[in-house]
């Protein structure tokens, strides 16, 4: 006698609320929550299908950033991570998102102070606060809120609270968000 495999979907246990980093329409029939790491080859390689899955779908989704930094991998993924949150705190975000992916492979601190001046910030005073940790306890309640929601890697994309097990190329991308704006 067999019994069956019961196949559990991991869903999203952290809402996306007014603390989230969101790009899109407040009121997108679609919501993809993603769960990064800024020094992530994998999360790289998803940024620009992401980005254009924003572009073709404009009216119909939007992305939610959270930190998941994946730190005995990635040395400089916390520090990247507290960057970003020092950008935010200065309306930044998505300019520091859009530099740190784009410069994944100079996200040591001498290039990331270069990329902080670059998208108009002062690198001295983003320093000192990342040098302080000011924002450690941002990136770690989303790390947190990960795990609780059962990332194990990145990235993790959940598409209207579930997690996206599928790829996370572009016709993946689309296929899955057309398939939860027929759904909505």
């Amino acid at each position: 006698m067999t019994t069956p495999l019961q196949v559990t979907t991991a869903r999203l246990r952290i809402p996306v609320t007014e603390r989230d980093h969101v790009r899109g329409p407040v009121d997108a029939p679609v919501t993809i929550v993603e769960y990064g790491d800024f020094q992530c080859r994998f999360c790289g390689a998803a940024y620009p299908n992401l980005t254009e899955v924003l572009r073709q779908r404009a009216d119909v989704v939007r992305l939610a950033y959270r930190h998941f930094p994946i730190t005995n991998v990635h040395p400089y993924a916390e520090s990247a991570a507290e960057t970003a949150e020092a950008a935010a705190a200065r309306g930044r975000f998505w300019e520091m998102y859009d530099w740190l992916y784009q410069h994944q492979d100079q996200l040591d601190p001498v290039h990331l102070s270069l990329g902080v001046e670059q998208i108009g910030l002062s690198p001295e005073e983003i320093a000192a606060e990342v040098g302080r940790q000011e924002y450690a306890d941002r990136v770690r309640q989303d790390f947190v809120g990960g795990i609780r929601s059962g990332v194990n890697g990145t990235p993790t994309l959940f598409v209207n609270d579930v997690r996206h097990d599928g790829g996370y190329d572009l016709a993946d991308l689309l296929t899955v968000v057309d398939a939860a704006t027929d759904d909505g």
